[in-house]
């Protein structure tokens, strides 16, 4: 079971990291002004994770799909990445850059399997 680790960024503001049960970090949070709205912000990725569909953005002329949705893209490194979104279109949850497509996916099922059990632990 994964956990969801809460730390008290630098400009005092609260962010999360999800941990996979290897202890790897699988997705981080926005900076959020209060700590309550960091907890809101996991319990969103809790809720929308495992039902969320993905939309691959490296295919050309990719079909856009409804929120919730992870969305998979190549960034200015040419890594791929994702972003969780919401029901409501606000990205809760993002992901490093992974050196091939199908590592970034086997990161996306990892945050389905470890997010909507994983224990929340204030460092």
């Amino acid at each position: 079971m994964g956990k969801f680790i809460i730390k008290q960024s630098k400009s005092g503001g609260y962010v999360f990291n999800l941990k996979s049960t290897n202890n790897q970090v699988i997705a981080s949070s926005q900076v959020y002004k209060a700590i309550s709205g960091c907890k809101n912000g996991i319990k969103s990725v809790q809720a929308c994770a495992p039902s969320a569909v993905v939309e691959d953005q490296t295919v050309k002329g990719f079909e856009k799909q409804k929120n919730p949705k992870f969305e998979i893209y190549t960034d200015k490194a040419g890594e791929t990445r994702f972003r969780l979104k919401a029901k409501n279109g606000q990205i809760i949850a993002t992901g490093e850059g992974y050196k091939t497509k199908k590592a970034c996916l086997n990161g996306v099922e990892s945050i389905r399997k470890n997010a909507p059990g994983a224990e929340v632990v204030l460092e």
